[in-house]
């Protein structure tokens, strides 16, 4: 009778599992997103640390009007141009996008992240959450 080391038997149990899970070979370089969440309260310190960060609000134009966050650049996710408007942004500056709840915004990460921009800030819960967190809006 054989005795293996329990060291042996524990990795092998370990290690089988996780591999199952990860199809991607431990040599394959991970895919790295360069969209952070962020609540209202970071998005508000990032505007103050970095005024030059771009608030790219996904809104309709009508939403826009009724309020937004100070200095924000409108882009209509609904509108048929879209892709192009945002095809001509600046990847090498810094977002921060948002729309009412988050949805939209989100459907516009991918977008974004296609066109490799340095990095995104997208604002958990949209323009609603930042109203409710008490601040500055714009008109």
């Amino acid at each position: 009778m054989k005795i293996i080391p329990l060291f042996v038997v524990a990795t092998a149990l370990v290690a089988g599992p996780l591999q199952a899970e990860n199809p991607v070979p431990a040599s394959a370089p991970a895919a790295a997103s360069v969209v952070k969440n962020v609540s209202p309260d970071d998005a508000e310190k990032l505007l103050k640390v970095d005024p030059k960060i771009v608030v790219l609000d996904v809104r309709t134009a009508e939403e826009f009007s009724e309020g937004h966050i100070a200095g924000a650049k409108n882009l209509d996710f609904l509108s048929a141009d879209f892709a192009a408007k945002v095809a001509a942004l600046d990847a090498s500056k810094t977002y921060l996008v948002h729309c009412g709840s988050g949805a939209r915004s989100t459907k516009a990460l991918s977008l974004l992240e296609g066109r490799k921009f340095t990095a995104i800030y997208h604002l958990n819960d949209g323009f609603k959450a930042w109203v409710k967190g008490g601040k500055p809006v714009e008109k």
